[in-house]
């Protein structure tokens, strides 16, 4: 993955504008069921969304494959009709990797609703497992987890530029930037947890199996274990072993001795 820019200026509005006044709200999470603080809008989620997408568009190869869209389209349909956050309009995108020589095997989101899947893990799901990652990545979205995120890593001006129109200004390039960075980088546990119990949620209620997350996981475990390189995508998902007992809870399905042990 090519490194992301990250200028002088940028790091500067980093430190000095991190303490923020003025422009806070509090609204409830409807993904966590909790009273959150935000320090802007849903429409300025949308539109910093939309930038840093055309960041990855510059960043990555975006698919034009129409079996691999069409696959993604028809099961993207049944999960976004019972999004909890039916305000948003998503968009479901495939990455081509860029390195031959490495399995791209990840997903990710952004804010305001744009949902990308590398084709190195498309190609190996079944529509029950593709369900439940699709759901997964919707779910960030729907918690706010990268708006939490951005806030606490950002600062308030950089927030702004980010969410502003495209000028084109170094400032505007290295907030795209460093929040694409962000954004991939490794979600905490309590957002994995809170995301994977959405997607159980999500996926049954659009009529796959939820138990795909568990089997989706073990899959990817075991293929994780055939080289030396940790799979990508336990590079920005970690915790495995937990996630795969936390899910087993949502599912009401007992725990094994080794899940106890690894938890």
């Amino acid at each position: 993955m090519k490194k992301l820019f990250l200028s002088f200026s940028i790091f500067y509005l980093l430190i000095s504008n991190f303490l923020i006044s003025g422009c806070m709200t509090t609204e409830y999470n409807l993904g966590t069921h909790s009273q959150d603080i935000y320090f802007f809008s849903t429409e300025k989620e949308v539109a910093m969304g939309k930038n840093v997408a055309r960041q990855v568009a510059k960043e990555f190869q975006v698919s034009s494959n129409p079996y691999d869209i069409k696959r993604i389209e028809e099961i993207a349909k049944k999960i976004t009709e019972i999004s909890d956050r039916g305000e948003l309009n998503y968009y479901f995108y495939v990455i081509d990797k860029e390195d031959k020589q490495e399995e791209m095997i990840n997903a990710f989101s952004l804010p305001g609703g744009y949902i990308y899947i590398f084709k190195d893990l498309l190609d190996i799901l079944d529509e029950d497992e593709l369900a439940f990652v699709l759901a997964h990545e919707m779910a960030h979205i729907v918690s706010r987890h990268h708006i939490k995120r951005l806030q606490a890593a950002m600062g308030y001006n950089l927030i702004l530029i980010a969410s502003t129109a495209a000028p084109s200004d170094d400032n505007f390039s290295g907030g795209l930037s460093f929040a694409l960075a962000q954004i991939i980088s490794a979600h905490s546990r309590e957002d994995e947890f809170n995301a994977d119990s959405l997607a159980v949620k999500y996926t049954k209620l659009s009529g796959y199996n939820p138990k795909a997350g568990l089997e989706l996981l073990e899959k990817l475990y075991k293929k994780s274990k055939e080289k030396i390189r940790p799979l990508s995508y336990f590079r920005t998902h970690p915790y495995p072993a937990q996630r795969i007992a936390n899910i087993k809870k949502k599912l009401y399905i007992s725990l094994d001795a080794e899940d106890y042990i690894n938890y």
